[in-house]
């Protein structure tokens, strides 16, 4: 199978989960919401959707590579969110190596949208 095949599968895959897990469990994702954010439970639908929507859009040919520029923009988007969820998880004591861990993943995974922009 063709590395990009792959890549497409395993992203679209990871987005679509993510994005439905907005909606299925949208108490995690406010938990870990920065105060800062306006409008959070409307944000958590948006941010579902968008997820979602990328992640079918990885797959008409067409859009693959706007689909793979909007991963890599909510990523970016998301990042100081995720620096949060670290900082909260710090301050409990708890989730500490998972939260830190994924740090570094979201960029790991905005290289492989990366390579889906070509």
């Amino acid at each position: 199978m063709e590395t990009k095949l792959i890549v497409q599968i395993f992203l679209a895959a990871l987005f679509l989960l993510a994005g439905i897990s907005h909606f299925r469990n949208p108490k995690f994702f406010l938990k870990i919401t920065p105060p800062w954010v306006p409008a959070p439970e409307k944000v958590n639908v948006i941010v579902g959707a968008i997820e979602i929507a990328l992640a079918l859009a990885l797959f008409i040919p067409s859009f693959t590579k706007y689909a793979a520029w909007g991963i890599i923009a909510l990523l970016v988007a998301v990042f100081p969110a995720n620096v949060y969820h670290f900082q909260k998880s710090l301050k409990k004591g708890k989730h500490v190596v998972p939260t830190l861990i994924r740090l570094p993943f979201q960029a790991l995974f905005i290289y492989l949208a990366y390579l889906l922009t070509s």
